[in-house]
């Protein structure tokens, strides 16, 4: 069971997270530089341990490989309306990069994609800004199931997500029943700067405890 709070968490000028999933090992390197909103979110949800048991619910071969919706329901809902400002980009949405996934302005939450191929020419024009980009691992990804596409939830945009999000039977456990070979992020952790804590302010909205194994939430979609 893991408690959370929802808390304003500045994260280093650089950082390497390990996602460690079904297929092998991912690391991606964080510049804060490229995007500080989206970086202190994507290490705030990393040192809460909010990725730990994620499916990668939608892949689609040579287009990206999306997560970010906790397996536990209440854990996903608790983050789903905790948005944060929009970055401007600085960085394009070239194979390998990581970056937000959202659905309006100043949107984004707690799902995140993996570009699998040069996604430029779309995503940019669309405001999708890149954090960071995979360092190791990229075959990993590349590798990840995509025999569901984008039937296993899809983007934020396209409404289809809200089985993820149901308190009854809903996230992980719907998942796994409808969709059983989904690969997914066994754990997710800063391997550089080395043991870094997360580093806390006075929460935003208060106390958000969720039990039942999980971190915070996201909603809109890609």
């Amino acid at each position: 069971m893991l408690a959370l709070v929802l808390a304003l968490a500045l994260a280093p000028a650089e950082f390497r997270v390990r996602l460690d999933t079904t297929k092998g090992s991912i690391v991606i390197e964080v510049r804060r530089e490229w995007a500080p909103h989206g970086a202190d979110r994507f290490y705030e949800l990393v040192t809460n341990g909010y990725f730990d048991d994620n499916r990668f619910f939608r892949v689609v071969a040579g287009r990206w490989a999306q997560f970010g919706i906790n397996g536990n329901p209440k854990v996903a809902d608790a983050w789903r309306s905790k948005t944060i400002p929009d970055d401007p980009r600085k960085e394009s949405n070239v194979r390998g990069t990581v970056a937000f996934a959202f659905a309006v302005a100043n949107g984004r939450t707690t799902q995140m994609y993996i570009a699998l191929s040069d996604l430029s020419a779309t995503q940019d024009e669309q405001g999708f800004v890149p954090i960071g980009r995979v360092v190791s691992g990229m075959q990993v990804a590349d590798a990840l199931n995509s025999e569901y596409g984008e039937n296993s939830g899809s983007g934020i945009r396209a409404g289809r997500q809200q089985p993820l999000y149901d308190l009854s039977g809903g996230g992980n456990a719907y998942l796994d029943r409808e969709f059983p070979r989904l690969d997914r992020i066994l754990q997710a952790r800063i391997v550089a700067p080395a043991a870094m804590p997360a580093r806390k302010r006075a929460a935003r909205s208060g106390l958000a405890s969720a039990s039942g194994g999980g971190a915070p939430r996201e909603s809109k979609k890609r």
